[in-house]
């Protein structure tokens, strides 16, 4: 047993209002030099809170801090570097404007040369193995380089505990192993790690030891590595949780969304040209797209669901109807509706009620929300009612602004109000993004019940295991391309993580156009 005075770090009954809400209460934990320690518990649990009060963003109310058996008070970030704590966060910090130089020069202190930064990233990205090119603009590179590129930021300032949030969110397979290799070496150095993630795989490979939190406080500290995942999900959530089951029935016969040769050039300098992309989709069918970000994911939605439209009315057709040059408020007339991966800007309007959210995507397709140009105030507030308690949607007000909800409860929300809708077609990317086990779990059973009752889905992921576990067919998309449609069947992780690492693998490796494969292996499958 550890005494207290060899932990790295120690904190005692640390406690945090806002408001009268309690978003941690009392949580003591430790972390010991030279461990990985998974912080595990679902959205809204106070894993952010905990964490920002550890690396100087917020002040706690109450509760101490001990860092190498000494007190201290983390008053900023730039105190918490000084002691050695370094963060890396789930959404990156980075310029596309700058090189990757330029990016990790800029969390340096001022006097720090350009020449300097250089000299010391190549050091350590030969040290561990995570190769970047100084020069790159970081416009140019991928999800997989850009956290290489945050890593090593955080590695520049010689941490001893670093606290990495969602690290593999945005990585292939193998990227992610690449990652666990280089946390084992800075483990073995001596070094000690704080991990956020909700996917408990990686947690049982890779941790050490797991705290869990929930409402705020710590329900349990376990071995993930002897611990059944089903457990852990259990003890998150405090419930079991069950996968998506899908029942095997068939698509139906028809395309409800068909995409032919689509090409459209990318809307800003970093952003990705889409080539050639054609796509079916029938009714009753899951389709996912599986690629890393950056790829041309955020301009195939735009292009889907009319954020931006296409010289060629007939490249994109809905329910039979061409709709390429119609916006996206006339593609939900027609029965269709979309949810963006960005839930807070995008999704939602941030300072707007989630009532008001309701309406500025409802109103045009409900007459009981607008009549004869009359808003119904009183029916939005009863919707929005309705989708919170439908999708156990967490705030600590009635009727709250977006911007007040947790990442993960305003998931549910933005998943929830498009579903309530019942589509005929429905676009969702990246449905689960830092969403709990317990919320995902319902977000995809509500997807699978939705095409089972025979809307078409088009589910827009980086998360392989979601891919897996609802699909009925799987298209890689990689540099602006789109694959054939497969089977999900007939699919590996490792296949797909590969061709989402090469544009061309997909038609090397298996030879078939979209147009042969759109209605093969269609049939849901357990």
């Amino acid at each position: 047993m550890t005494s207290p005075s060899s932990k790295l770090l120690a904190t005692t009954d640390v406690t945090k209002f806002f408001g009268s809400f309690c978003a941690n209460d009392r949580i003591s934990l430790d972390v010991e030099p030279g461990e990985i320690h998974a912080l595990l518990g679902e959205n809204g649990a106070g894993k952010s809170t905990f964490v920002k009060a550890l690396y100087g963003l917020v002040r706690p109310d109450s509760g101490t801090i001990t860092w190498k058996g000494e007190r201290v008070e983390i008053t900023s970030p730039a105190r918490a570097r000084e002691l050695g704590i370094g963060m890396v966060f789930q959404h990156f910090a980075l310029f596309d404007s700058l090189n990757v130089a330029e990016n990790i020069a800029l969390a340096l202190p001022q006097d720090v040369a350009v020449s300097d930064v250089v000299a010391r990233l190549d050091e350590i990205t030969a040290r561990y193995g995570l190769a970047l090119n100084a020069e790159a603009a970081v416009g140019d590179l991928s999800a997989g380089e850009r956290q290489r590129i945050e890593i090593v930021r955080c590695l520049m300032q010689s941490p001893t505990l670093i606290i990495l949030d969602e690290p593999t969110s945005v990585l292939t397979p193998q990227e992610a192993d690449q990652l666990f290799v280089t946390l084992r070496q800075l483990v073995n150095e001596g070094r000690s790690i704080i991990y956020i993630s909700h996917k408990l795989e990686e947690v049982q490979r890779l941790c050490d030891r797991a705290t869990i939190l929930r409402h705020g406080r710590v329900v349990a500290d376990c071995d993930p590595r002897t611990t059944e995942k089903g457990e852990l999900a259990r003890l998150m959530v405090g419930d079991l949780v069950h996968a998506a089951r899908p029942s095997g029935s068939a698509a139906a016969d028809g395309i409800a969304l068909s995409v032919r040769a689509l090409s459209m050039a990318a809307p800003s300098l970093f952003g990705i040209d889409l080539q050639d992309i054609s796509l079916d989709v029938r009714p009753g069918q899951i389709c996912a797209i599986a690629g890393i970000a950056g790829n041309g994911q955020s301009e195939l939605f735009e292009a889907l669901s009319g954020e931006r439209l296409s010289d060629d009315p007939a490249a994109i057709t809905l329910l039979g109807q061409p709709v390429g040059h119609l916006g996206i408020a006339e593609r939900r007339q027609l029965g269709a509706d979309f949810v963006s991966d960005e839930r807070l800007g995008h999704a939602t309007a941030p300072d707007m009620s989630l009532s008001d959210n309701v309406l500025v995507t409802r109103a045009r397709t409900d007459t009981d929300l607008m009549r004869s140009g009359v808003l119904k105030l009183e029916r939005a507030r009863s919707l929005s009612q309705r989708i919170q308690d439908s999708f156990d949607v967490r705030s600590g007000a009635v009727d709250p602004p977006a911007n007040a909800l947790s990442g993960g409860n305003l998931q549910k929300f933005v998943i929830g109000r498009a579903v309530d809708r019942h589509p005929r077609v429905l676009v969702v990317n990246q449905p689960t993004w830092g969403v709990d086990a317990g919320a995902a779990a319902r977000i995809r059973k509500t997807l699978v019940s939705l095409a089972e009752g025979g809307s078409a889905i088009v589910v827009i992921s980086q998360d392989l295991d979601e891919i897996f576990e609802i699909a009925d067919s799987i298209a890689v998309i990689t540099r602006g391309r789109l694959t054939a449609l497969y089977p999900a069947d007939q699919m590996s992780a490792e296949e797909i993580g590969l061709w989402m690492s090469n544009a061309d693998a997909g038609a090397s490796q298996r030879g078939t156009s979209t147009s042969q494969t759109a209605g093969v292996g269609l049939d849901r499958h357990d």
